[in-house]
C-alpha cells in the first residue's frame, strides 16, 4: 500500500482538445444526413410493398378497358388486326425494322392462327382482370397488348397508348396481392394451415427467402414510382403545351373541339354545350390550371380536388368527344394517386350501406329473419366480413 506510486497521466490525455472547426462540423452534420435520407430511402423502397390495393384496382381496370376493346371491335377484327386488314404483315415488318416493335401476330397468316390469337387475348384479359396466376397473367397480358398495338398501330386512338405503357408497367407490380383469386387461394391456405408450425428451415433458405421477398418488395415500389411519374409526366406536358397556345390563353380551344364533326359522337349535344362560351371559356382554364399544377399538389390534400376536376374532365372527353378508352384509361391511371386507406374504406361502405337498406326494408311489427341478426360473440372472434375488413386481404 505505501510503496503505490501515482500513475502518470497518459499522453493522450494530456493533450490538449482542438475544438472541431466549423468545416469539420458541418462535414460531419452533411455525412450523417445523407446517411439518414439514405436509409429512409432504402425503408421506403424495401420495408414494405406500397398502394396494393391501387395497383389492384390498376389491374382490374385496364384489362377490363382492353377486354371490353377487344369485344367491341370483335366484328371488326379482321379489318383491324387480321388477315383483311389493309395493313399487310410486310408493311408492318417493314414498321418493326424501323420500330424496333414486334407482334406474335405476324408470325403466321393463317385465319384459323389469328382466331387463335384473338381467343387467347380475350381469355388472358378475363385472367387477368380475375388475379388468377397474376405474375404469369401480367405477362401474358403485356405481350397481347404490344402484338395488337404494333400489328395495326395506324388503327385505333391514343388511348392504347397509354394502355401498353401501364400493362409493361404492371408487369413489376404486385398487382394480385389485393381482390384477386391469388389473394383468396392466399387467405384459404393460410385458414387451412391454422396453427400448424412452419418447416424448419435452413439458414441458406431463410436468407433467399428474405432476399426474394425484398426484391419483390423494391420491384414492386418502383414499378408503382414509375407509373406515377408517367402519369404526372402526362398531365404536366400537356398542360405546359397547352399554355403556349393561343386558343387556350383566349378560352376558345374547347369551343373549336367540340365543333370538329370527327369528335362529334352525338352533334345535337355538342352544339348545346358549344352555346356556352363563358362555361366552355371557365372550363378550359380550369383544366389547364388542373393539368399545370397536378405534379406539385401529389402530397397534400389539395390532390382532392384537382383529381376530382380530372375527372370531370376525361368524363366530358369520353362523352362529348366520342374517346371512352382514353378517358377510361387516364381514370384508372388516376386511382393509382388514392390512398390504400381510401380503397378500404370503399368496401365498409358498400356493406353499411347493404346492412341499412336490409334493415329498411324489414317489415315493420315482424321478427327480424337470420340475415338481419347481427353477429354475436367477441369482436375479436368474428369472421373478417363481420369485422368490416374488405375482401381483398
Amino acid at each position: 500500500m505505501g510503496n503505490e506510486q501515482p500513475s502518470r497521466p497518459s499522453l493522450a490525455a494530456a493533450a490538449p482538445r482542438r475544438p472541431e472547426g466549423p468545416g469539420t462540423s458541418l462535414i460531419g452534420t452533411t455525412h450523417q444526413w445523407l446517411l439518414g435520407r439514405v436509409s429512409a430511402l432504402w425503408a421506403l423502397l424495401t420495408g414494405r410493398p406500397v398502394s396494393l390495393y391501387a395497383a389492384a384496382v390498376l389491374r382490374i381496370g385496364y384489362g377490363l378497358l382492353y377486354l371490353a376493346f377487344l369485344l367491341r371491335e370483335f366484328p371488326h377484327r379482321g379489318e383491324i388486326w387480321g388477315p383483311d386488314s389493309p395493313w399487310t404483315p410486310a408493311l408492318a415488318e417493314q414498321l418493326f425494322e424501323q420500330t424496333g416493335w414486334n407482334s406474335v401476330l405476324i408470325l403466321s397468316d393463317s385465319p384459323a392462327y389469328f382466331e387463335f390469337c384473338y381467343a387467347l387475348a380475350v381469355v388472358t384479359s378475363v385472367l387477368f382482370v380475375l388475379g388468377w396466376r397474376t405474375r404469369v397473367m401480367s405477362v401474358l397480358f403485356a405481350v397481347v397488348v404490344i402484338s395488337f398495338h404494333a400489328r395495326s398501330i395506324f388503327m385505333t386512338d391514343g388511348g392504347d397508348n397509354l394502355v401498353l405503357l401501364m400493362a409493361v408497367y404492371l408487369v413489376l407490380t404486385a398487382c394480385g396481392r389485393r381482390w384477386s383469386l391469388d389473394a383468396r387461394r392466399d387467405r384459404l391456405k393460410t385458414a387451412r394451415a391454422g396453427d400448424v408450425p412452419e418447416p424448419v428451415r435452413g439458414p441458406y433458405a431463410r436468407e433467399l427467402r428474405r432476399v426474394r421477398v425484398t426484391l419483390t418488395t423494391a420491384v414492386h415500389n418502383c414499378g408503382v414510382f414509375v407509373i406515377a411519374a408517367q402519369v404526372c409526366f402526362l398531365y404536366g406536358s400537356a398542360g405546359l403545351y397547352k399554355v403556349q397556345g393561343s386558343t387556350w390563353g383566349g378560352g376558345t380551344a374547347l369551343h373549336y373541339a367540340l365543333n370538329l364533326e370527327l369528335f362529334q359522337p352525338w352533334p345535337a349535344l355538342s352544339h348545346l354545350v358549344a352555346a356556352f362560351p363563358l362555361v366552355i371559356a371557365i372550363t378550359g382554364y380550369v383544366t389547364v390550371l388542373a393539368q399545370v399544377a397536378f405534379p406539385f399538389v401529389l402530397f397534400g390534400r389539395l390532390k382532392y380536388p384537382v383529381l376530382a376536376v380530372l375527372l370531370g374532365m376525361h368524363i366530358g372527353i369520353a362523352v362529348l368527344m366520342g374517346l371512352p378508352l382514353f378517358s377510361g384509361a387516364m381514370i384508372v391511371a388516376d386511382a393509382v394517386f388514392l390512398p390504400d386507406r381510401f380503397y378500404t374504406f370503399l368496401p365498409r361502405l358498400w356493406r353499411r350501406a347493404v346492412r341499412r337498406t336490409g334493415t329498411r326494408r324489414a317489415a315493420p311489427g315482424r321478427a327480424p329473419g337470420p340475415g338481419s341478426v347481427p353477429a354475436q360473440g367477441r369482436p375479436e372472434l368474428l369472421a373478417p366480413q363481420d369485422q368490416g375488413v374488405p375482401g381483398g386481404g
